[in-house]
């Protein structure tokens, strides 16, 4: 393996936690620290800390307004992983103070929102002939059928 690579998973591996972390924190009794924290990470890059912390707060904004918040939070998962590996790359000063703050927020969080910041979901469906899958993980999946105004399957 080249050390290249290494250093890529490593950054990869620390984005996704730190996102994972601050979705995660999003409304929260630990939001405002994790807040904080994100924000002065980007202001070390250049960018205007009052932003990032705006855009932060819209987001959890989104979370906390939205019916299924779980749902939201793993909407805005992937844009904040990828933000936060542009700013790993850009600023590698910034990479201890993120694993840091990941770490304090760990042994910090509620027991009920820590085991969503270790998930790793996976999931398999099959369906063989004529057979429909109907899967979902972390929400609610309404089944219509065609022609039929309820929910069960057709006889």
């Amino acid at each position: 393996m080249r050390k290249g690579s290494y250093v890529e998973d490593e950054l990869a591996t620390l984005a996704a936690a730190g996102a994972t972390t601050l979705v995660t924190a999003m409304t929260t009794d630990l939001w405002q620290t994790v807040r904080d924290g994100v924000a002065d990470l980007f202001h070390r890059s250049g960018r205007r800390r009052r932003e990032i912390a705006t855009r932060l707060d819209s987001h959890a904004a989104l979370v906390e307004g939205a019916a299924a918040p779980d749902v939201a939070r793993q909407a805005l998962l992937g844009s904040w992983e990828m933000e936060l590996q542009a700013l790993l790359r850009s600023e590698p000063s910034c990479r201890e103070p993120l694993a840091r703050l990941v770490e304090a927020v760990r042994r910090t969080m509620p027991d009920n929102h820590r085991e969503a910041a270790h998930a790793h979901l996976e999931q398999t469906n099959t369906a063989h002939g004529s057979g429909t899958v109907f899967a979902v993980q972390g929400g609610d999946q309404p089944v219509h059928w065609p022609g039929r105004g309820d929910t069960t399957a057709p006889q």
